[in-house]
């Protein structure tokens, strides 16, 4: 490893010093804030470099999105044909001039200098020299102490190695653990943010599931890495976990995926500057649209109680009515029963037949309160 990435351990410690005395004049040069402000600078420089590698890493992520449905198609289509299933895969790649490892060019990158800052810092916990960083260096470097925690030292390193550097476990242990939390809640909102804005949600594809699963993943692969890792290397982990969260923000708000929740807030953000030329015939649809959900009145909300009132109410309240009503009521159908009886009996004694019948023609129904 030493012999292959030697070179990157030279670049690595010459950016660091150059920094260091840089910071130097302002702080102490013993002092975290020189060493720690010099790996911040590294991680700074090294972004911004990888800028172009960043561009071409979001054009091959929406142009991954935008083939997600051809790809499940070529797989159904092919299901029991692997090899036949991958010749159509990077035939489709090639027609659409789109390569799968382009979105992982900046990590890849990103990882040589990683593993050399990785090197350093293990150098200097251990007291030896490595590239740019001589003696005096290598002595002004292992007193550096961020928030009590010396760069060079681990989450897991005894506490004999510690208290050599000036420090104490649980220092190291706490600022370990706050540098963890905070790595892990900078990637998830990043991971979070392009799932919840920069994606179309119109189209469900598995690359959706594997963002999502990403999103969950990559706190526990921090959480296992960082207690096994420098100080120094976390800080320029985090350092670089919010750079990615600033310059996502940055690239959804100017330039979001066609379809996606970003796309649409630009786009009302356009049309109320007036700097959006959209079709007549489309306003005009909007508008009437916005119209007539103006107009349509969605009905109350009740609670259960108000709705239970509602229905108890009236009906207690004919119920009582009713009560009151009857007696009187039955009182005059009696009575009105009561003369028609005896003026039906008169008649028909009089016509020689039954009491309360007719002799002849149709029978007049029977009052309701007789039924």
């Amino acid at each position: 490893m030493d012999t292959i990435l030697g070179p990157l351990y030279y670049a690595v410690s010459w950016i660091i010093v150059q920094f260091h005395s840089l910071y130097s004049l302002v702080f102490d040069k013993n002092s975290g804030w020189a060493w720690g402000l010099s790996i911040v600078s590294l991680v700074v420089l090294i972004r911004i470099c990888l800028i172009p590698l960043f561009v071409k890493q979001i054009k091959a992520t929406r142009n991954m999105q935008a083939l997600q449905p051809k790809m499940k198609a070529i797989q159904e289509r092919y299901k029991s044909d692997k090899q036949r299933q991958s010749e159509e895969m990077m035939k489709l790649y090639k027609e659409t001039g789109t390569n799968p490892l382009s979105s992982c060019l900046p990590i890849l990158a990103q990882s040589p200098f990683f593993i050399s800052l990785y090197q350093v810092l293990n150098h200097i916990a251990q007291g030896k020299t490595v590239g740019f960083i001589n003696e005096e260096l290598l002595a002004s470097a292992r007193q550096a102490h961020i928030f009590g925690a010396p760069l060079s030292v681990k989450f897991l390193d005894s506490a004999s190695k510690v208290e050599s550097l000036g420090a104490t476990v649980t220092d190291v242990r706490v600022v370990t653990i706050i540098m963890i939390v905070l790595m892990s809640l900078s990637q998830f909102y990043t991971q979070r943010q392009l799932m919840t804005k920069n994606v179309d949600l119109s189209v469900k594809t598995p690359f959706m599931q594997q963002q999502k699963m990403m999103m969950y993943v990559f706190p526990i692969i921090f959480a296992v890495i960082g207690i096994n890792v420098p100080v120094g290397v976390l800080l320029y982990w985090l350092t670089t976990n919010v750079w990615t969260m600033g310059q996502q923000m940055f690239v959804i708000r100017r330039n979001p995926t066609p379809g996606s929740l970003a796309f649409k807030q630009r786009q009302d953000r356009l049309r109320a500057q007036g700097k959006l030329k959209e079709d007549p015939a489309e306003v005009e649809a909007r508008k009437a649209v916005e119209a007539a959900r103006a107009k349509r009145q969605q009905p109350k909300r009740q609670t259960k109680a108000k709705r239970q009132v509602a229905g108890t109410t009236p009906a207690a309240g004919t119920a009582s009515t009713e009560a009151e009503e009857k007696p009187s009521l039955e009182k005059k159908q009696g009575e009105a029963g009561t003369d028609a009886k005896d003026a039906g009996g008169t008649k028909d004694a009089k016509a020689g037949g039954k009491p309360g019948q007719r002799k002849s023609g149709p029978q007049r129904p029977k009052h309701p309160s007789k039924k």
